[in-house]
């Protein structure tokens, strides 16, 4: 994976990661919460320094779950519904940055 689209992927990960830890650090099921929204993120973004290939591919997959519980949480409880935008909108840079190596390979003009 090139330079540019690991740096975003990562940041978007870890900004996925600290999302989830602020926003069910109150939560009556903190480890439950904990384990199932702040882990994935963080390891992948471990996965991905340490230089795991596949790494990319296993984000953008996780990220169309964290797609959907943006979604699902902006329409239905408007109280954290910033948040849950800004979920929506990290995954989308999360699934973009892991696919665009594969696009630009795909679509290249040197063929």
């Amino acid at each position: 994976m090139s330079r540019p689209p690991r740096t975003v992927l990562l940041l978007a990960l870890m900004g996925l990661a600290a999302l989830f830890a602020g926003w069910f650090i109150n939560d009556k099921h903190w480890l439950a919460t904990q384990l199932v929204f702040t882990a994935p993120p963080l390891a992948l973004a471990v996965a991905l320094r340490l230089g795991w290939r596949k790494a990319g591919f296993w984000a953008s997959v996780l990220a169309l779950g964290w797609f959907s519980h943006g979604v699902m949480s902006a329409w239905s409880h408007p109280e954290t519904r910033w948040l849950a935008l800004i979920e929506t909108a990290l995954a989308l840079l999360v699934i973009f940055s892991a696919s665009l190596p594969g696009l630009r390979a795909r679509f290249d003009k040197r063929r």
